[in-house]
């Protein structure tokens, strides 16, 4: 199996379909690339679509929105095509997680900044719900990052499946994005609540989970984790 225990539903039904088939083309066809040199081609992809925001042209930003979902589903290819080929180190998981949260910021930071050229009138607002999303984002990750490292278990396989991860925050910016064209930037402005919101409930919820199942306490784990 090329996808991974913790994958977001996202990533589970739609994204692992798609890159599944690209990393077995890749694979087959004995490519000379590696799972690295894939991670930075496709941060690079990932960065476009915070271009195409800032233009604050209404249709860019559906086609960013379309970016974001091939990025999405491309993230996951680096890491099949490692397992596929016996070529995994932890550096190349190092590197995937730091680039992905530069793609991570530039996306949501883009759309903030465009979010404050078209409605210059909630400006400090913006500001505000922007760091929220981004900080957001961030966070979700280093609670999975720390519960690995600090406490032996992934965060997101104890209790309430992660409903922000990333693969679920980049479909939302996806959907969103198409709508421009339609709603205006009021949709993006609605992605952006959506995701500080989920993103901060979610933090919150896992360090409580983690806390009433008494992971890392005294030592000992939860018998409930088994």
């Amino acid at each position: 199996m090329l996808g991974k225990s913790t994958d977001g539903l996202v990533s589970r039904y739609i994204n692992r379909r798609v890159s599944s088939r690209i990393t077995a083309f890749l694979v087959k066809h004995s490519t000379s690339i590696t799972p690295n040199q894939l991670t930075v081609l496709i941060t690079v992809i990932g960065i476009i679509p915070s271009l195409l925001y800032a233009s604050q042209d209404p249709l860019l930003a559906a086609i960013a929105g379309v970016i974001v979902q091939l990025n999405s589903i491309l993230d996951g290819v680096d890491g099949e095509y490692a397992r596929a080929t016996g070529r995994t180190s932890p550096y190349g998981a190092f590197l995937d997680a730091v680039l992905d949260r530069v793609v991570d910021i530039s996306i949501l930071g883009s759309i903030g900044y465009a979010l404050t050229l078209t409605m210059p009138y909630l400006t400090p607002t913006l500001y505000l719900l922007s760091l929220a999303a981004i900080t957001g984002a961030v966070l979700v990750s280093y609670v999975h990052a720390r519960g690995e490292a600090s406490l032996k278990i992934h965060p997101g396989k104890i209790g309430v499946k992660c409903w922000a991860s990333r693969d679920v925050r980049l479909f939302l910016v996806f959907l969103f994005s198409l709508a421009v064209p339609v709603v205006g930037w009021l949709s993006l402005l609605a992605c952006l609540t959506i995701i500080a919101v989920t993103s901060y409930v979610y933090v919150f919820w896992k360090l409580y989970e983690m806390w009433k199942l008494g992971v890392g306490r005294g030592g000992q784990t939860s018998s409930h984790l088994s």
